[in-house]
């Protein structure tokens, strides 16, 4: 399209959105959430953004098109002085039928350095095989929208040490004397290698099955007595999910993690992690890096990932968000790409000035400006140039806009 065609920088504007249909997506949560019908597929992640591997759309021209075309008035000088001529973040809905990979995401000098690398050895953006998709790094936060679980960081090793001693696995005794008396990153680094080893094959299996019987055996005793009761569920759930697969024994060393509706959580590079169920909305800085080790039919890169994944035992780093004048609920994440809120509306508001925002309604039905109506699932750009727009009605709206950065 002629650039003179693209559509003006001034005003907001609905945009068309992708929904990626990932095997672990789940087949009716989106149907459910936005009043459409199922398709029958799994359904896993509605996007709204600018990256170009599905860009939103405004009357058939991609967001980045647009962007690219006056990033001073989408985006406003100062993001695009910050950031080029990119939106910054990137928007998505999750929506979990079963658990996705246990993957981690690169700092920037990494993502870099294997996206050139990748390049020059002439793999295709597309292909199966490509690790690196851009060159940007990929913090993120995810704020549940309905009961959201799953893995976060990796557990101080003594405590794996106990967990993993009562699923009462002899051949575990290695590991767990690592876990207890090593000096802890490079405890969980050994044993977290040792565990995706195809030598480990034969004891993942026995793992497994203990895992199985465990957690058979909880269901069966709902008032046993263990503290880790929840935990071992979660892991028994990937079990029957994945048998065979060696990211079920990795996934013990880490910390699951539960949330409830309007409760966030946020990962930086270097942090294993997976989610395993729930309705969430993601923000993301506007890259798609994953580098997996299990717990998925896509592309797994061990080596790699061994080389990105920080070892350092830490806790889930939750995002508690800060109500405004306004009533709107505000979580700001240490990431300079993206920030978010929360408006549960019942009357009107004014949105900020000069930044560049996408408005996603996710229940009711909201009016943003004099011209757009957002109900479930309906989403808009509103461009930094635009004069501040009003949002009205009744509803619950989450809004993705730059996080706090300095020049």
């Amino acid at each position: 399209m002629p650039q003179t065609d693209l559509p003006p920088a001034t005003a907001p504007m609905r945009l068309a959105t992708t929904i990626r249909p990932y095997d672990w997506g789940s087949v009716t949560a989106l149907p459910e959430l936005f009043g459409t019908e199922p398709t029958g597929k799994p359904q896993a992640e509605l996007w709204m953004g600018a990256h170009p591997g599905a860009p939103s759309t405004v009357h058939g021209t991609p967001l980045n098109e647009i962007i690219a075309a006056d990033p001073a008035a989408t985006l406003g000088e100062r993001t695009a002085a910050r950031f080029g001529a990119e939106l910054p973040y990137l928007l998505k809905v999750l929506a979990i039928g079963r658990p996705l990979s246990l993957q981690v995401h690169p700092t920037t000098e990494q993502a870099q350095a294997g996206y050139a690398e990748e390049n020059a050895r002439g793999i295709p953006l597309d292909d199966y095989a490509r690790t690196y998709k851009d060159a940007s790094h990929k913090p993120e936060m995810v704020c549940a929208l309905t009961p959201f679980h799953g893995l976060c960081g990796f557990r101080p090793p003594a405590a794996t040490a106990g967990l993993l001693d009562r699923l009462d696995v002899p051949g575990l005794r290695p590991w767990i004397d690592t876990l207890r008396t090593g000096e802890p990153a490079r405890a969980l680094r050994a044993v977290f290698a040792e565990m995706l080893d195809e030598a480990a094959r034969p004891l993942r299996a026995q793992v497994e099955q203990a895992l199985l019987a465990a957690t058979d055996h909880d269901a069966d005793h709902p008032d046993a007595d263990h503290a880790d009761a929840d935990d071992l569920a979660a892991y028994g759930d990937i079990a029957r999910a994945y048998p065979g697969d060696p990211g079920i024994t990795a996934a013990l060393l880490l910390h699951h993690v539960s949330l409830r509706p309007g409760q966030a959580l946020y990962l930086g590079a270097g942090v294993p992690h997976a989610y395993l169920g729930g309705i969430g909305v993601e923000i993301m800085a506007n890259s798609d890096n994953v580098l997996r080790c299990g717990l998925t039919s896509k592309h797994v890169d061990v080596p790699e990932l061994m080389r990105v994944v920080d070892f350092t035992p830490s806790d889930p780093h939750r995002v508690e968000p800060a109500q405004d004048a306004s009533g709107a609920y505000n979580y700001r994440p240490p990431a300079p790409e993206f920030a978010l809120a929360r408006h549960d509306l019942d009357g009107a508001h004014l949105l900020p000035a000069r930044v560049p925002q996408i408005v996603l309604c996710v229940e009711g039905e909201v009016r943003l400006g004099n011209d757009l109506t957002l109900r479930p699932g309906q989403s808009a750009f509103v461009p930094a140039a635009a004069p501040p727009a009003r949002l009205a009605g009744k509803g619950v709206v989450y809004r993705a806009q730059p996080g706090a950065f300095t020049m």
